[in-house]
């Protein structure tokens, strides 16, 4: 441990991972710890944030494992309400919570859309909303958005309902490091370019006709020709949580090998 976030308390919603291996979520909490901070693992399946709570644990920190669904405003604020009574007050918030439903305006159903509003931009107003009068009370607060290259550009991929929610995703990161940063709160959103974690072998993989053609049409169509890992979001989204960040507000930085500022199309 390097302690940059040394006697901190993080609370990271999609702690858990989606399948074996290491999601965003997962990777974030435990990076979290390995720089000191007291974790407060959420997720909506109970096995996946105690197991990287676990891991945590095992590691040598400190963390808790709580069940929530992001999608309720009351489980929301247990999930909180548990992370202060554990650890006294929170630092940190680090939203990690998405869906992916393929589909244009014209194939995506109506049900399928509103689950994509509920679950990939709601979390950031309910966790806020929940989180921001503790971060106020103790002075200030640094609070992480998972987004995606997919919020500012095409990637490829058919997903009308996920472009439009990641977009609000970095537009109320904005909205919030505005309105709070004479508060001491800092906000700042992360857009994770090709990634290799467990989710994509379960909603992305689909488009193509094999897992291997889809890791080698991810890997193509990145800059420096490899998919990025959770570690390099975690790693990114550590230092935005750090004291190192502490001017740095209202930013959505692209983790993505270079992809957002190439002009090749990517399918």
């Amino acid at each position: 441990m390097v302690d940059r976030l040394k006697s901190k308390t993080a609370i990271v919603f999609g702690a858990g991972s989606s399948g074996d291996g290491w999601g965003n979520g997962k990777a974030a909490a435990v990076a979290y710890a390995r720089e000191g901070a007291r974790i407060v693992c959420v997720d909506l399946v109970p096995e996946a944030a105690e197991e990287t709570a676990s891991i945590i644990g095992r590691e040598g920190g400190e963390a808790v494992a709580v069940a929530a669904d992001v999608t309720d405003t009351h489980s929301v604020e247990a999930a909180v309400a548990h992370a202060v009574t554990a650890f006294g007050h929170i630092d940190i918030l680090h939203n990690n919570v998405g869906v992916t439903h393929m589909g244009g305006p014209v194939e995506l159903t109506e049900e399928k859309f509103e689950a994509a509003l509920k679950l990939n931009i709601g979390p950031v107003y309910r966790t806020a909303k929940a989180v921001i009068p503790h971060m106020l009370r103790q002075g200030g607060g640094a609070i992480v958005n998972i987004s995606s290259l997919a919020a500012i550009r095409w990637t490829g991929y058919p997903y009308f309902a996920y472009y439009a929610t990641k977009a609000a995703v970095n537009q109320a990161t904005v909205a919030l490091a505005m309105q709070y940063a004479r508060q001491g709160i800092r906000a700042n959103c992360i857009m994770p370019g090709l990634i290799d974690t467990p989710l994509i072998y379960r909603q992305i993989s689909g488009q193509y006709a094999s897992v291997e053609e889809m890791v080698a049409a991810r890997n193509a169509a990145v800059p420096m020709g490899r998919m990025g890992t959770a570690w390099d979001v975690a790693n990114a989204a550590v230092f935005l949580a750090s004291d190192e960040a502490q001017f740095i507000t209202g930013v959505c930085l692209a983790v993505d090998g270079g992809q957002s500022c190439s002009v090749s199309e990517f399918h």
